[in-house]
């Protein structure tokens, strides 16, 4: 049996071998974690001790990145472009400032008429005959 000061500065145990394996490969201690024999005095690493030799991840090891998914919802855009179209979100939602900027000037100008840019692009997005893409150039996600 163990007892280990965790990476809280607090004290877990008594554990037993099993346990303390689980909680290596769950990434909980390491060969760096100070650990006790049950009846010992003297508190040492856990990467000092035979039974847990071999178990411990390569030192340096670079964390697991998980890719975020940076496109914007098709959906999203064409919903803004019918609803709202005439300020030019939807193309401030999909990264083109300059054509939105200039669909509210032609909505204005215009007296509102000018709206139907922004209404009829909506409705295009939506059934993907126009604007498959972000000013990134990323494709649309399909939600």
């Amino acid at each position: 049996m163990y007892k280990i000061i965790g990476g809280d500065s607090r004290t877990y145990g008594p554990i037993s071998v099993e346990q303390l394996r689980q909680w290596i490969a769950e990434g909980r201690a390491n060969a760096q974690t100070l650990a006790q024999v049950e009846g010992a005095a003297d508190w040492k690493p856990l990467g000092i001790y035979p039974e847990f030799a071999g178990g411990f991840p390569p030192p340096n090891t670079p964390p697991t990145l998980v890719q975020e998914d940076l496109r914007k919802s098709k959906l999203v855009a064409g919903l803004l472009g019918i609803f709202i179209g005439y300020f030019g979100i939807h193309r401030f939602y999909l990264g083109y400032i300059g054509i939105g900027v200039a669909q509210i000037v032609v909505t204005i100008c215009t007296f509102g008429i000018g709206g139907l840019w922004g209404f009829i692009e909506g409705i295009l997005i939506l059934v993907g005959s126009a604007i498959t893409t972000d000013a990134e150039g990323r494709p649309l996600k399909e939600q």
